[in-house]
């Protein structure tokens, strides 16, 4: 599935603002509430590379498997076609940049049997 905003219809966060936004680049700003998390998916082309502005968020790769645990000031970047997911682990807000690029933009959302591969 190809998905240009997934957080439309596929997820829902607090807050996800758009910083900029081009056919190859988006730079987004978001912030999730407690418990809150971006479901497991992956990318066919681009690179999400993550910034944590506040709080700690916690993402859990696949193929091959590394968990982070960010807080304010850490960063990592998640390879295209790697599954991952994106969760705040923490009692305080997150906040975070996340940098999607270089190529088109998609979404593939992950299901159960395909993470558990």
């Amino acid at each position: 599935m190809t998905d240009t905003r997934p957080w439309e219809n596929q997820f829902s966060v607090a807050r996800i603002d758009i910083v900029e936004e081009t056919p190859t680049l988006r730079v987004l700003e978001m912030t999730l509430q407690p418990g809150e998390k971006v479901p497991w998916h992956w990318h066919t082309n681009v690179h999400d590379r993550f910034y944590c502005l506040a709080g700690t968020v916690e993402i859990e790769c696949r193929a091959p498997k590394a968990m982070h645990h960010l807080k304010s000031g850490d960063t990592c970047a998640v390879a295209p076609k790697v599954a991952h997911e994106v969760r705040n682990i923490g009692s305080d807000t997150v906040r975070m940049m996340l940098v999607q690029g270089v190529g088109p933009y998609d979404y593939h959302p992950v299901g159960i049997e395909e993470k558990e591969a």
